[in-house]
C-alpha cells in the first residue's frame, strides 16, 4: 500500500473509562481491511493500565497494541488470538515486512504530544476520525475547538474539513455544561454516540455489550461489520439466541 492510497480512520482514545470499546473498534476496522492512525492520549494510557494492567508505550507500540487487541472484556488475554495488523513507518511507503492475511488493515501511531503529526494537518489524506471513548473533558475540548494535543487537534481538523467524526461519549451521569458541549458538537457535524450497550441483540457476555456499542460507531462511520446481530422486527429475537 503506497503512502499516496493510503486514507485511514484516526482513532483516539481519550482517558474515559471503556477501553474495551476501542480495542473493539480497532479490531473492526482491521477486519474490514481498513488502515487506522491511532492516537492514545496520556489520560488513556492511565486508564488502559487500570482497566487491562497493559502498558501502552511510544517505542513499543505495535507489541503493546497486539496485547491489548487479544484481550478480551472480561479482561482474559489472548481472547482474540488472530489479531494481526501491518504496520507502516511515517515518512516511509514500506508496511512491516510480516506476512498478514488479506483483508487485514495497517496501523501508524502518532504520540499524543507529537502536533507536528500527520493528522494534524487539514492536508493529511483521512476519511474521518472515531474517538472511543470520549471523557467530557475531550468532549469539552473538541466542542472549544482547543488542540491541547494532538487528539484534540485532529478532531478540529476533522469537521474543518468537514469529515466524520463521531464522539462516543463514556460518562453518567452528564452535567448540563457537558450536555451543552454535546449539542455544540452535533451542530458542528459531529454524530455524539453516547456508549450506550442495547440487550436486544441478545447479549450473553459482557464482550456483546462491548461490541454492539462498537458496532454502532462502526455504522456511524460507514464501515462495514458484523459485530452484533441487528434488529429485524421480530419480537423475542433475543431470546431465542
Amino acid at each position: 500500500m503506497s503512502h499516496q492510497q493510503r486514507r485511514p480512520w484516526i482513532v483516539g482514545v481519550s482517558g474515559a473509562s471503556g477501553t474495551p470499546f476501542a480495542a473493539s473498534v480497532l479490531r473492526g476496522l482491521l477486519a474490514a481491511g481498513e488502515s487506522v492512525d491511532l492516537v492514545v492520549s496520556r489520560a488513556s494510557r492511565l486508564t488502559l493500565l487500570d482497566e487491562t494492567g497493559i502498558a501502552f508505550r511510544d517505542a513499543h507500540w505495535q507489541e503493546d497494541l497486539r496485547t491489548w487487541l487479544a484481550r478480551g472484556a472480561d479482561g482474559k488475554p489472548d481472547t482474540f488470538r488472530t489479531v494481526t495488523f501491518r504496520t507502516d513507518t511515517p515518512g516511509t511507503d514500506t508496511p512491516g515486512t510480516d506476512t498478514f492475511p488479506a483483508g487485514t488493515g495497517d496501523v501508524r501511531h502518532w504520540a499524543a504530544g507529537d502536533l507536528a503529526a500527520g493528522p494534524s494537518s487539514g492536508s493529511y489524506p483521512a476519511k474521518g476520525m472515531l474517538i472511543v471513548p470520549a471523557s467530557t473533558a475531550c468532549v469539552a475540548g473538541v466542542a472549544l475547538g482547543l488542540s491541547k494535543d494532538l487528539l484534540q487537534r485532529a478532531a478540529s481538523v476533522t469537521l474543518k474539513e468537514r469529515r466524520k467524526l463521531v464522539v462516543a461519549v463514556r460518562e453518567t451521569p452528564l452535567s448540563g455544561q457537558t450536555l451543552k458541549q454535546m449539542v455544540a458538537l452535533d451542530e458542528a457535524g459531529a454524530v455524539v454516540l453516547p456508549a450506550s450497550p442495547a440487550f436486544y441483540a441478545g447479549a450473553t457476555h459482557i464482550q456483546d455489550l462491548v461490541d454492539f456499542v462498537a458496532g454502532r460507531v462502526l455504522d456511524a462511520a460507514g464501515v462495514p461489520h458484523q459485530l452484533y446481530r441487528r434488529w429485524e422486527g421480530e419480537l423475542g429475537g433475543a431470546s431465542r439466541g
